[in-house]
């Protein structure tokens, strides 16, 4: 009797496990399509929040990085063998009897530097590669249009690939491009 109701239970708690897996946490009549990124495709069910911004998509643009060589002084280590004094001290006894030896000896090393030689070329960074996407009506207001945002990858990616004029939400790394 009592294995009926422990397997019983055991059932019952697995199925309310699999079926609050399946939810979304969407009431039945909102549709949206998010990414991993946090771009929304459709308009937000909730009030957004205060880092993301929501518009119409108007373009996207793709700034690749800009190079540029450039030379700087190449240095190496250079080491000589260098010696050094170093006095020692040794005492034995105790009180009047006390009595303290020193002496000295010759410490070899190698003294190390790093001296300039001649120039190396490499390449610098001039401006980092940016992921830019322009709205239209931006948080509602018909009359912010044009306004450009930074993005990362992932979210640039989800709104090229919405259609002109859908809404998106996104949430910018900075504003401008």
């Amino acid at each position: 009797m009592f294995t009926k109701r422990l397997i019983a239970g055991g059932l019952t708690a697995l199925l309310i496990g699999a079926l609050s897996a399946c939810g979304s946490g969407e009431s039945a009549g909102s549709s949206s399509s998010v990414g991993r990124s946090g771009a929304s495709t459709t308009a937000p069910k909730a009030r957004p929040t205060p880092d993301t911004v929501t518009g119409l998509r108007d373009s996207v643009r793709h700034l690749a990085r800009q190079t540029a060589k450039g030379t700087r002084p190449h240095t190496v280590t250079k080491c000589a063998p260098a010696t050094k004094k170093v006095q020692h001290r040794s005492s034995s006894g105790s009180g009047s009897k006390k009595k303290t030896r020193t002496w000295t000896t010759t410490e070899h090393y190698r003294k190390c530097s790093k001296v300039r030689s001649g120039t190396e070329t490499y390449t610098r960074t001039v401006r980092a590669e940016r992921w830019c996407v322009s709205l239209d009506d931006v948080g509602g207001d018909t009359a912010k249009d044009d306004v450009w945002y930074q993005v990362t990858r992932a979210a640039y990616d989800e709104v090229r690939i919405a259609d002109e004029h859908a809404r998106v939400e996104f949430a910018p790394t900075r504003s401008g491009c």
